[in-house]
């Protein structure tokens, strides 16, 4: 099992940029993939990002291709998400997630949650 823990939410206005952090616990994060979801208020968890320990291959929502990059520093046992152009639509919950699967593109995908870390943005 792996623990993550994120940082790095906050309330930003549109067409600004917010970086979450997730650290995770474990002496084998280089092999987990690791992704990022969020939920908005009232709809249902949806998929962000993910990054795979295979390759470091990555994976986006179309949503958010082009203003979103995820990243991560093995070393540090930590996957980042660097968020630009903030949009109100992005306003949600943001959870990190991992799984020892080589992709995560849905929550089946997923072993591990974090806690989640809120990110508003105002219009």
């Amino acid at each position: 099992q792996v623990q993550l823990v994120e940082s790095g939410g906050g309330t930003v206005q549109a067409g600004g940029s917010l970086r979450l952090s997730c650290a995770a616990s474990g002496r084998t994060f280089s092999y987990y993939t690791m992704a990022w979801f969020r939920q908005a208020p009232g709809k249902e968890r949806e998929f962000v990002v993910a990054i795979s320990w295979r390759g470091g291959g990555t994976y986006y929502a179309d949503s958010v291709k082009g203003r979103f990059t995820i990243s991560r520093d093995n070393a540090k046992n930590t996957v980042y998400l660097q968020m630009n152009i903030l949009k109100p639509e992005d306003t949600a919950v943001y959870y990190c997630a991992s799984s020892a699967r080589d992709i995560i593109a849905t929550m089946d995908d997923v072993a591990d949650w974090g806690q989640g870390t809120q990110v508003t943005v105002s219009s």
